[in-house]
C-alpha cells in the first residue's frame, strides 16, 4: 500500500469518525438521561439492531439520499413526503436522519403550528399550498393536511361536516398535485399502545424531552381508540393509486428509520447525474494588506 493510499485511508477514517460523532449526538437526543430508564428500555427491546450495523446502514442510505437530492435538483423534480402517525411514533427521528446530510435549500421540512384565526377562515388546504415544492425541491411535511382527519377530528376542532368535506376534497387535491408533476409519498408511523405509553413516560422523566409533551399529546393517550377509528377511516378514504399510504412499523425506532429511508429511495427512479469538476482556486495575497487587530471583547470566551 502506497503512502497516498495510507493517507487516503486515514482521511476516510477521520471523516467516518466525524460522522459517527454526529450520529452519537443525535442518539443522545433519543436516549434517556437516567441510566435506570436506559436499562428499562433495553430490557423492553432486547432484539435491538446492533449499533455498528445500524450506523453502517444509515450512512449508506444517507449517501444514496445525496444522490437522490442531486437527481431531484438536476432534473427539476418536485417531491412531497408526508409523515403522519401517533404522537411519539418516530416521525421526527426519521426526518432528522433524512435531512442530516442534505442541502436545506433543496430539502426542507415543514411543521406548521395550529392555524391562526385568519387561516381558520381560509380554504382548508390554502395554508399548505405555499410550502409545496418548486422544481428541484423536496418538501418533508412533519404532519400535514391530514391533521383534519386526525387530531382536529378527534379533539373536536373540526365539525363532522368539515371532516366529510375534507374526505371528499383530499383525493382530488392530491391528484391535482400529481398531475402538476409533484410526486406525493405518504407514510404512517405505527406503534403499539404499550410502546407509546412507554415513550411518553420516558419524556416525562427526561428534562431534555419534556417540551415534546403537550396537553394534546396527553389527550391522545385518553383517546387512543378514537384515533384508531379515525386512522382506519382515513386509510379507507384517502388511499388512492396516485398517492397511496405506506405504513412503517415504528416500535423499533432504528429499524423504522432504515426501513423508511430505504423504501423512499426505492420509490423514486433516481440515478447519478453529471457534476462539474471542482478545483480550489489559489488564494490571492496582497502584500500591502495588513490584518487588523480586533479587540478581545469581540471573541467568544474559551471555556472549553
Amino acid at each position: 500500500m502506497t503512502q497516498d493510499d495510507l493517507a487516503g485511508r486515514d482521511w476516510l477514517e477521520a471523516e467516518l469518525l466525524d460522522s459517527f460523532d454526529e450520529e452519537v449526538e443525535l442518539e443522545l437526543e433519543d436516549a434517556a438521561l437516567s441510566q435506570q430508564i436506559a436499562r428499562i428500555y433495553k430490557d423492553k427491546h432486547p432484539d435491538q439492531i446492533d449499533r455498528r450495523v445500524y450506523f453502517q446502514s444509515l450512512l449508506r442510505l444517507q449517501s444514496e439520499l445525496i444522490k437522490l437530492q442531486d437527481w431531484v435538483q438536476y432534473h427539476k423534480q418536485k417531491v412531497v413526503v408526508i409523515f403522519e402517525g401517533r404522537d411519539s411514533a418516530g416521525k421526527g427521528g426519521v426526518i432528522k436522519r433524512i435531512t442530516q446530510r442534505l442541502n436545506p435549500r433543496v430539502v426542507r421540512t415543514v411543521a406548521l403550528p395550529a392555524p391562526s384565526d385568519r387561516e381558520k377562515t381560509q380554504w382548508y388546504f390554502q395554508r399548505y399550498v405555499p410550502h409545496l415544492p418548486a422544481g428541484g425541491e423536496i418538501v418533508l411535511f412533519d404532519r400535514s393536511w391530514y391533521n383534519r382527519a386526525g387530531v382536529e377530528r378527534v379533539m373536536g376542532f373540526a365539525s363532522e361536516d368539515q371532516v366529510e368535506e375534507f374526505f371528499r376534497d383530499v383525493p382530488e387535491f392530491e391528484r391535482m398535485l400529481v398531475r402538476s408533476g409533484i410526486r406525493v409519498v405518504k407514510y404512517w408511523f405505527s406503534i403499539t399502545d404499550e410502546e407509546q405509553q412507554f415513550r411518553f413516560l420516558m419524556r416525562i422523566h427526561d428534562p431534555m424531552k419534556q417540551w415534546k409533551l403537550s396537553p394534546m399529546d396527553l389527550q391522545s393517550r385518553v383517546r387512543w381508540e378514537q384515533y384508531t377509528k379515525a386512522k382506519e377511516e382515513m386509510f379507507a378514504r384517502t388511499n388512492i393509486p396516485e398517492a397511496p399510504w405506506y405504513i412503517v412499523e415504528g416500535t423499533d425506532k432504528k429499524r423504522a428509520r432504515l426501513n423508511c429511508i430505504d423504501h423512499l429511495l426505492g420509490l423514486i427512479p433516481y440515478e447519478a447525474v453529471p457534476h462539474e469538476d471542482i478545483t480550489l482556486p489559489d488564494r490571492v495575497f496582497n502584500p500591502d494588506y495588513e490584518r487588523a487587530v480586533l479587540p478581545p471583547e469581540l471573541y467568544v470566551p474559551k471555556k472549553y
